[in-house]
């Protein structure tokens, strides 16, 4: 009998703990976003996941459901955005993967028919904390941000979602971002893969994870954004020399006072254009080349519509959409920024390079896929490959073009371990340049097949 009556106590605080997270799941459903298209044919949540207890600190998440028709077990995939301190739910859900496209009167949305929650569950996160809607109760924390804490906050965010959100638990799980997110997804995916050693079967299925016109190693950052400065007639040709000369150099002020000098003349050389978009029309004037490879871009991305950052920063802080989305937890007016103007400010540390994590996670069979438009000059397509040539990685596939509808949509390299993928005419934002390329690297990056040939 007491086996009995300790099996049925076992079978109630079970029942309970399924009941609770299901229970605090429910009061993260979005009935509906103000200005929302009618039939939506998915499931949103969204709400805060404390990470710190101690500090009172906790991260904002949005998760889209896949439609439908991607099936029952669809895979789950984080997004996160970089700047460092740039708003995944500002950039990357509203301008690029997401479902929805704010309009310009920043009250009503429309849907975006390139959503990525086509494929995959999308889970966008706003990270660190300081970050959007994320906060902390230590105003410390805003100031000794990272990578390091980035990371082991977002692993901490995942562990306790998983539990609020349990039929997640040992889904196929993947990480993607773009720019300085080229230091927080393979980070991130480090700490799990390190996490999961040992484990036959673990609840955060990590498959692999995809980074686009990506922050990864300073040195060839920096040698192939001056070589693009340089051969797309951005730059004069002593600064182009002077910037190999005194950026390119392994030192432990990193970048040199020398080299400030000359990305200053090489911003005012550039003149008024859209950097992280060449060939499209900047902003009110606003575009600028303040570069620093240590990740810290201001973040002015630009596309089609050069200005749908302004219908972002509109909407996210109507209070009807903050409680909405369950971020205005006090009642009191939440001012919602696309970027933190003190986390990336502050940034407390960021290493020099990710190669040596792309060479443990290649080794343990982890997929990676790196992706780059080529009409960026922030983090542009040349930085990307001479950052993945010094992996020195055998070739399986040399370099092709890949077709949309009898249309070159780029040009693909296959090696062992990683695939890069160029987008021809994109920007710094992928997505949002060619929504619909896009979706189709997205699509092959899931079922880990090579870009179309026709």
């Amino acid at each position: 009998m007491a086996h009995k009556a300790a099996a049925l106590v076992l079978l109630l605080v079970s029942v309970s703990v399924a009941a609770a997270a299901s229970g605090d799941q429910e009061s993260d459903r979005i009935r509906e976003l103000p200005g929302q298209p009618a039939k939506v044919r998915f499931s949103q949540y969204s709400g805060y996941v404390t990470v710190n207890q101690a500090h009172g600190r906790a991260l904002f998440y949005w998760l889209v459901e896949a439609v439908p028709a991607a099936g029952p077990i669809a895979p789950l995939v984080l997004w996160l955005n970089g700047g460092p301190g740039c708003s995944s739910v500002g950039y990357g859900a509203s301008e690029e993967v997401g479902p929805f496209r704010i309009r310009p009167d920043g009250k009503t949305l429309y849907l975006n028919p390139n959503s990525w929650n086509k494929a995959a569950n999308l889970l966008f996160l706003e990270s660190p904390a300081g970050v959007g809607f994320s906060y902390s109760n230590k105003t410390l924390d805003l100031y000794v941000a990272g990578d390091a804490k980035t990371a082991s906050d977002a692993y901490a965010f995942l562990v306790n979602w998983l539990e609020r959100f349990p039929q997640y638990k040992y889904r196929e799980f993947y990480i993607a971002g773009e720019s300085y997110a080229g230091h927080y997804v393979p980070q991130l995916a480090q700490l799990i893969y390190e996490q999961n050693k040992g484990i036959q079967n673990p609840i955060i299925n990590l498959k692999g994870f995809m980074v686009g016109n990506a922050v990864t190693d300073d040195y060839h950052d920096y040698l192939g954004t001056f070589e693009y400065w340089w051969t797309h007639g951005l730059i004069s040709d002593n600064t182009y020399h002077n910037l190999k000369k005194t950026c390119l150099l392994e030192s432990s002020e990193h970048p040199s006072p020398e080299c400030l000098k000359n990305l200053n003349l090489a911003s005012s050389e550039e003149g008024n254009i859209d950097p992280y978009s060449l060939y499209t029309k900047p902003c009110n004037n606003t575009a600028s080349l303040k570069l620093g490879l240590g990740g810290r871009y201001p973040w002015l991305s630009r596309a089609y519509d050069p200005c749908t950052e302004r219908y972002s920063s509109i909407y996210y802080n109507r209070p009807e959409v903050q409680i909405a989305m369950h971020a205005n937890t006090t009642g009191i007016q939440y001012s919602w920024k696309t970027c933190s103007d003190i986390v990336g400010s502050y940034w407390a540390d960021s290493p020099k390079s990710m190669l040596p994590i792309y060479q443990e996670l290649i080794a343990a069979g982890i997929r990676i896929w790196v992706f780059s438009g080529d009409t960026d000059a922030v983090v542009p397509v040349t930085a990307t490959r001479y950052s993945i040539d010094a992996l020195k990685l055998p070739t399986l596939v040399n370099w092709y073009p890949w077709y949309d509808h009898g249309k070159v949509g780029g040009w693909s390299q296959v090696y062992k371990g990683l695939t890069l993928v160029t987008i021809a005419g994109a920007g710094h934002e992928v997505p949002l340049h060619r929504p619909r390329e896009a979706l189709i690297l997205f699509r092959h990056f899931l079922q880990n097949t090579p870009m179309p040939t026709q």
